[in-house]
């Protein structure tokens, strides 16, 4: 956590930044529309926990439609990470069209390290890109999220003939389909939980993050519905 008196440096000097001119064009009311928003500045969440409640706090304006992240300059946003990234939270969800990360959460530029694939699965390359959210960028929480109505799940289930390498994505979502008893939101739901388990058992670097308490790795589920998030 930031120590008494670098905040409000750290405030003062990016507002001067913008007074100077580093961010053309933007007027001064921006930045102060920015920095009075702590949580939509770069990592100044500093713990696992307060990096979930973040996330936890974002999905419940989400759900009652009373964003914030709208409200604030994208000019200053895009200008304050052109030269680096500090994401408090890393998100492994589905590709699905009907689950936009950022906006399930209330977050903007640079707040949230995404990662989609069909059906939320943990694969090499998965591991690899998450490796490098934990390992370099700092990211504090790490969520697999699922999504009901998931397609990839149902089509598992089913298992049917499908064209070019759609049926690759089933033998990551069969454990999960196995133990589901034919129940398509407890397969979603399980296999999220599985996922997260996967990535906290198969990397070395998550493994080590998670020991010394700089990392959580959580599992959830997203309801198209109503827009809400829950825990698993």
């Amino acid at each position: 956590m930031t120590e008494p008196g670098q905040t409000e440096f750290g405030r003062r000097q990016f507002v001067q930044k913008v007074v100077s001119g580093a961010v053309a064009g933007v007027a001064v009311q921006s930045a102060f529309s920015l920095i009075s928003h702590p949580s939509m500045l770069a990592q100044t969440v500093t713990t696992p926990d307060g990096a979930l409640q973040g996330l936890i706090e974002g999905n419940k304006r989400f759900a009652a439609n009373q964003l914030t992240s709208v409200d604030h300059d994208l000019a200053i946003l895009k200008a304050h990470t052109v030269d680096k990234q500090e994401p408090f939270a890393a998100v492994l969800s589905c590709a699905d069209s009907r689950v936009p990360v950022e906006l399930i959460f209330d977050q903007t530029i640079g707040q949230i390290f995404v990662n989609r694939v069909a059906g939320n699965i943990v694969t090499p390359e998965i591991i690899g890109s998450l490796e490098y959210g934990v390992a370099v960028l700092g990211v504090k929480v790490v969520l697999v999220l699922g999504h009901t109505s998931c397609g990839a799940v149902k089509a598992a289930m089913k298992a049917d003939a499908v064209p070019g390498q759609i049926s690759v994505l089933y033998r990551h979502l069969r454990p999960a389909v196995e133990q589901s008893g034919g129940n398509v939101d407890k397969a979603i739901e399980t296999n999220a939980r599985m996922q997260a388990e996967l990535l906290r058992t198969s990397s070395t670097v998550i493994k080590e993050a998670l020991s010394a308490g700089k990392l959580k790795v959580v599992s959830g589920v997203y309801d198209l519905a109503t827009g809400k998030v829950t825990l698993s």
